[in-house]
């Protein structure tokens, strides 16, 4: 294991800004993981646990701590019978190569998380989803080591307090545990409609009729292909806004003047309402502001254009929160997390 010193992070986030960090070090081992953590608490240095890159941006002044990246492998069926497969999975294995291996094996339940940049170990982080999937309607436990008791523990799905896009480790936990592995349960199955609206749109317009795995995947890469633009071509985030949580007296409001308004029912008298619908209401899309392009196709994505610094987008974001918040009384939060 080598630690490398004043490392420029825009070269490893893919919005391609942020100033440096003091440290950094990959860890491909449990022992090598409470190593680097025990150093750093010993001597006093904070620490972020960095995945992909993909859903975090940074500030432009240095972060005087330690950016770790674990990399620990690992792809094993630990249990399967006629119905279920469940894999324990490390926490360095790439997220997309993941979902290729299980609808190359006929599994869904997350084929249409398919293509999304990240880590296994960052999924559970913000609760990736896409398509009508999320990793809480999947993972069996995880593997993390505490940081607190200074050892590995496994915490079950409900311990994890998923939401939708948040966990306990973004939340009341967040710096506590570094997840080492996850695991999955997957299903021997044909995927059944009703599916999402965008796959289901994809299917008809391609007039596909039988429903695998592999037809999901290939509909989420099409899509995804199409609204979101390569970060190696285009710096972005992703999705840098969630989309909005409201409640019902909320969606009434809404909907009176706004009838055709997209929403989707949450349960507990929540609905989720497209952010990128409300951006694109308020004028935003395809836009300039201060540096970062609104996508013209979708307008959560923010494009790291011409931007000077982290000055820049946090005037676009506020420009963009407040212009919703005043027009609809709704909320929008962003959703990378940041190196602070």
């Amino acid at each position: 294991m080598n630690v490398h010193t004043n490392i420029p992070l825009k070269n490893y986030l893919s919005m391609k800004m942020g100033g440096t960090t003091r440290f950094m070090a990959d860890v491909t081992t449990v022992d090598e993981l409470s190593q680097v953590i025990t150093n750093a608490k010993t001597k006093g240095i904070p620490f972020f646990i960095l995945g992909s890159g993909s859903n975090v941006i940074a500030r432009d002044d240095e972060y005087t701590g330690l950016i770790i990246r674990v990399r620990i492998p690992g792809f094993e069926i630990i249990s399967e019978d006629y119905t279920t497969v469940t894999i324990k999975l490390g926490a360095g294995e790439i997220w997309d190569e993941v979902v290729a291996q299980t609808v190359d094996k006929g599994l869904i339940g997350i084929e249409a998380m398919s293509d999304i940049p990240s880590y296994c170990g960052a999924a559970p982080v913000q609760n990736i989803g896409a398509y009508g999937q999320e990793i809480a309607d999947t993972l069996v436990s995880l593997e993390a080591y505490d940081t607190t008791a200074n050892q590995v523990v496994t915490l079950t799905n409900e311990e994890c307090k998923f939401t939708y896009r948040d966990s306990i480790f973004r939340t009341e936990a967040q710096g506590r545990y570094i997840i080492t592995s996850i695991t999955l349960q997957l299903y021997k199955a044909a995927p059944e409609p009703p599916f999402y609206k965008g796959v289901q749109d994809y299917f008809d317009e391609h007039n596909i009729t039988i429903y695998t795995a592999k037809a999901i995947r290939e509909a989420v890469i099409a899509i995804r292909h199409e609204k979101l633009p390569n970060p190696v071509e285009k710096p972005n985030s992703g999705s840098f806004f969630k989309n909005a949580i409201i409640e019902q007296w909320q969606l009434d409001e809404l909907l009176q003047d706004y009838p055709d308004a997209p929403h989707y029912e949450m349960g507990d008298g929540r609905h989720k309402v497209p952010s990128g619908w409300l951006i694109e209401q308020c004028g935003f899309k395809g836009q300039l502001l201060h540096g970062m392009r609104v996508n013209p196709a979708n307008a959560l994505v923010l494009i790291n254009e011409s931007a000077t610094g982290y000055l820049d987008l946090s005037l676009a974001r506020t420009e963009i929160t407040q212009a919703v918040q005043d027009r609809f009384r709704i909320n929008i939060e962003q959703e990378p997390l940041e190196i602070a």
